[in-house]
């Protein structure tokens, strides 16, 4: 590999905090904010909004996100009846 022009490639904990669920892997991505892990290390933290233990696929519970659609939205702001 070429040096100098590669990311720091180093281990970083993504934390889902909705779900109270966090986990620690090795990504480029990186963050000012650290929080100690399990094995007593401080790592940079990366906080999603969704995660496979908050996600209606991995676990099966539908979230309503949005009560009225986009169109419907449009159509109250601006007057005009739905079809």
């Amino acid at each position: 590999m070429k040096q100098g022009i590669h990311p720091n490639y180093d281990y970083v904990v993504f934390r889902d905090r909705g779900a109270d669920f966090a986990f620690l892997t090795r990504s480029t991505a990186t963050s000012a904010e650290t929080v100690e892990w399990e094995d007593g290390r401080t790592y940079p933290v990366i906080d999603v909004q969704i995660s496979s233990a908050s996600h209606p696929f991995w676990t099966g519970k539908n979230r309503v996100l949005d009560d009225e659609g986009r169109v419907a939205k449009f159509y109250k702001r601006y007057g005009q009846k739905g079809r």
